[in-house]
């Protein structure tokens, strides 16, 4: 999750004012946990909580369901983002040289998949599940959820530079986890990242969530993986980081940008990683976070 640190966003700053609301951000860390177990932990009563939580989850930095209960409905919380970003400083369209597309998860345009494998719109599964042949069903660019057990897809980054101006940095922002039969949540898979053609790093991610429902998941989805990670790789003159962490050295210039050529931009899963737990992607409508692959790029 990324929060320019402004007087609009003070409703999400101000979550982290209060030593209670950290308090149950660390408890919701180590698991789900009910609002009468949280306020047992605390020594709080469970009305205050409630308010906490509710800031919480105006946020979206914890996600609520009621489940059945030994004794009636039971509020259960969960932490929904792996990490917040603040920024501190906005950039300036004029000085920085910047500009941001969003590329539905559904709009690939090259592909290399094995089962598992699907692909689903906010209303319903797109073709027949299993059969990599309906990647290329003219409805994929409706999808919103896709998955795979191995492979790839790949995305058209548009390249707006013109005359000598070169790519200062670019950062790429999507929901993303593992991909196994059902789910499983300690299903680990290596999963790598591309620009035109140069291995970026790969990331490990830790499983197939599916155990808590996703919190834009439509109602009618029933087949196991609710929701990924928000991950953000970002290529910068330092080198290339995921969600801060060093991928690899590679800078913009290493990626061969070129002026009128779009940027390909490639997920891969390959049989011969040592994880090779497959891929599922979120879009709007679909999974924790209410986005498609958002992209920025800044330029000089």
């Amino acid at each position: 999750m990324h929060i320019q640190v402004t007087t609009s966003n003070m409703g999400l700053l101000e979550c982290f004012s209060s030593e209670t609301r950290v308090r149950i951000i660390e408890l919701l860390d180590q698991s789900p946990m009910s609002i009468k177990e949280l306020a047992a932990e605390l020594g709080l009563s469970s009305a205050i909580v409630t308010k906490h939580i509710q800031k919480l989850e105006q946020a979206g930095f914890v996600g609520t369901e009621s489940i059945s209960g030994a004794r009636g409905r039971l509020k259960v919380c969960r932490l929904l983002p792996e990490f917040v970003t603040l920024q501190l400083r906005t950039p300036s369209i004029r000085s920085a040289n910047v500009y941001t597309v969003s590329i539905p998860v559904g709009q690939y345009n090259d592909f290399k998949v094995r089962p598992t494998c699907g692909l689903a719109s906010d209303e319903s599964v797109i073709g027949i599940v299993d059969d990599p042949r309906y990647f290329w069903d003219p409805d994929h660019v409706k999808a919103k959820h896709i998955w795979f057990g191995s492979g790839y897809v790949e995305y058209r980054i548009p390249n707006y530079l013109v005359g000598e101006q070169t790519v200062k940095s670019l950062t790429l922002s999507f929901e993303i986890c593992s991909e196994s039969p059902g789910y499983n949540e300690n299903w680990p898979s290596d999963i790598s990242f591309f620009l035109n053609g140069t291995e970026l790093g790969t990331w490990t991610c830790p499983g197939d969530f599916g155990a808590n429902r996703g919190v834009y998941t439509p109602d009618w989805w029933m087949h196991g993986t609710q929701h990924g990670l928000l991950k953000t790789v970002t290529i910068r003159k330092d080198g290339t980081f995921i969600d801060g962490v060093q991928l690899s050295r590679l800078t913009p210039a290493d990626l061969n940008i070129k002026l009128g050529d779009d940027i390909r931009f490639r997920i891969a899963c390959p049989d011969t990683a040592v994880h090779c737990g497959g891929i599922s992607l979120f879009g709007r409508q679909f999974g924790n976070y209410d986005q498609e692959i958002e992209v920025t790029v800044t330029y000089e």
